[in-house]
């Protein structure tokens, strides 16, 4: 999965995506907000359209360091459920959900207003970014992942 130029979207889409590559319903993340002290889990889906590509297949999740956001969640969530091996560069490290606030025509101020809470690592990777199991290049991750699978067939 090539999440290298991949800078995020929404949170439920990587509840989507990651639904497809596990075999049951699993708690991959919950969100803290400030505003209200409240918490927000997000869990793969019971159902998805089409065919699972299944949680024992191997999988490789390429990344670098334009990678962000959602796109990180993805990779943290499935590395930390061991599902993933992350190949690449750390990741940007944006965990955690901004809001701004405009208090000049020239200075924006941007002020966390939540954390993402991984139910397995009780963290996340705000500030240090997703470290890759094999780290490497960008440039030179799919070669890394695509060794790294022919020597699982092979071996």
């Amino acid at each position: 999965m090539d999440l290298r130029a991949n800078r995020g979207g929404d949170p439920d889409t990587v509840a989507f995506v990651g639904s497809y590559l596990l075999d049951e319903r699993t708690h991959l993340n919950t969100m803290y907000w400030r505003d209200g002290e409240r918490s927000e889990q997000s869990w793969s889906l019971p159902h998805v359209p089409g065919a699972r590509f299944g949680g024992s297949k191997p999988l490789y999740v390429l990344s670098s360091d334009s990678t962000f956001s959602a796109a990180e969640e993805l990779a943290y969530d499935l590395q930390q459920l061991g599902r993933a091996t992350v190949v690449g560069e750390p990741t940007r490290g944006g965990a955690h959900p901004c809001q701004g606030w405009t208090v000049h025509p020239h200075l924006e101020a941007t002020v966390p207003v939540g954390r993402a809470i991984n139910p397995v690592s009780s963290t996340n990777w705000e500030g240090t970014g997703v470290q890759p199991d094999i780290p490497c290049a960008a440039a030179d991750s799919l070669a890394h992942a695509h060794a790294l699978a022919l020597a699982r067939l092979t071996g």
